[in-house]
């Protein structure tokens, strides 16, 4: 199968599994929030002079709800996402534009190349004093900047207008889904095999210091699969908010509403061109809907870590690929969810059941079938 023809195949099916996870969630009364951020590097002779206030005024013409902004890193930018109410799939449309059209608006301003990579190699310069975040020394040693693509998670209740993750336990409920269900699916977010240079970044090149990236799958507040409630990942309070500043503009009082930014933030995803929008977004609400349907079951509390596998491929341990190959989670959870749906909406052509009820199951060997061309996994 042509590789266009098979990625036109997956988004259709995704799009049309979001498209039942949305009104499925309607009709229980809630309504999902998902926001990306995805970092990238800018190269190029005339890489440090890109005008990010021309590309935001093209991102606004077309109604995407994100801009672009400087990163840490010299030549280093992130769009984030604007939280404008947005549907699941609707955010998804537009990182997918985002990264399909970035770089041609971005040529425009010259001799510039966009890179959406899992490492940027030899991308900036620099080493940190000992102890310093911001300090640099004269150790002018080439650094491999890491680039992540995060998911943001949050649900709201439409009769209360309530964050479900700011009520109860409910966020360590859903946070422990996605440490559970991220190590057997870390091919959706990993689904190239530079994205796992990414993370021996700080042990092979002796980067530690100057990188914050994830090694693992972990919960907390601090942990690649992060619950913000009160504090953010720097200890900072969250929600803050300043009320009167003084005569140099600088805040003398804050308030915190920490209520309604509070969030799952998914930090193991790597830039990359093969990421795909639309089915890390079914995975999140496959999540969503899961913790909804079993939250009275006392689900474990999230003091979770795993290691993450070194490749795409089997060596000593299982691979990304063959993971997701024994990974039930995934296609049952679909599978499971779209089979109530058509049941509930009364679906009179019984012989389209079973099509609609396995979904999901198509959706995961449609995602598989990307790499069996060169590698057949273990199941």
């Amino acid at each position: 199968m042509h590789s266009a023809t098979l990625q036109h195949r997956i988004n259709s099916l995704a799009i049309s599994i979001i498209e039942s996870q949305q009104a499925y969630l309607a009709q229980l009364g809630y309504q999902a929030h998902i926001h990306f951020e995805l970092e990238g590097c800018f190269a190029g002779e005339q890489a440090h002079v890109v005008d990010l206030a021309t590309i935001n005024q093209w991102l606004a013409r077309r109604r995407i709800a994100g801009k672009l902004v400087s990163e840490y890193w010299q030549n280093q930018w992130e769009y984030i996402s604007h939280f404008n109410g947005q549907t699941p799939l609707q955010e998804a449309h537009n990182l997918f534009f985002v990264m399909n059209n970035l770089a041609n608006i971005v040529a425009k301003q010259g001799d510039i190349i966009t890179l959406i990579k899992p490492v940027v190699w030899a991308g900036d310069k620099g080493k940190l004093a000992a102890g310093c975040q911001n300090v640099f020394t004269d150790d002018t040693r080439a650094v491999h900047i890491p680039n992540a693509i995060q998911l943001n998670v949050s649900l709201t209740h439409q009769a209360s207008h309530t964050n479900m993750l700011a009520e109860g336990d409910f966020a360590i409920q859903l946070q422990n889904s996605f440490l559970q269900t991220s190590l057997g699916c870390c091919l959706l977010y990993l689904p190239e095999e530079e994205a796992f240079e990414r993370f021996a970044l700080k042990t092979k090149y002796g980067l530690a210091a100057e990188l914050c990236s994830p090694i693992d799958i972990s919960g907390g507040y601090q942990g690649s699969i992060a619950l913000y409630r009160q504090l953010g990942k720097h200890n900072q309070k969250m929600g803050e908010k300043a009320l009167i500043y003084d005569q140099y503009q600088q805040p003398l009082i804050n308030e915190y509403h920490w209520h309604k930014t509070t969030r799952i933030e998914h930090r193991l995803g790597a830039a990359s061109k093969d990421y795909n929008p639309y089915i890390n977004v079914v995975f999140a609400l496959a999540n969503i809907i899961f913790t909804l349907e079993n939250r009275n079951n006392n689900l474990l509390l999230a003091s979770f870590s795993a290691k993450l596998p070194s490749s795409l491929y089997d060596d000593q341990d299982m691979g990304a690929i063959s993971l997701f190959a024994q990974d039930h989670w995934f296609a049952q959870q679909i599978d499971a969810f779209m089979m109530k749906m058509s049941l509930n909406n009364n679906q009179k052509n019984t012989a389209m059941l079973p099509f609609l009820a396995a979904q999901g199951s198509q959706l995961k060997q449609l995602i598989l079938a990307q790499y069996q061309q060169t590698y057949t996994p273990i199941t």
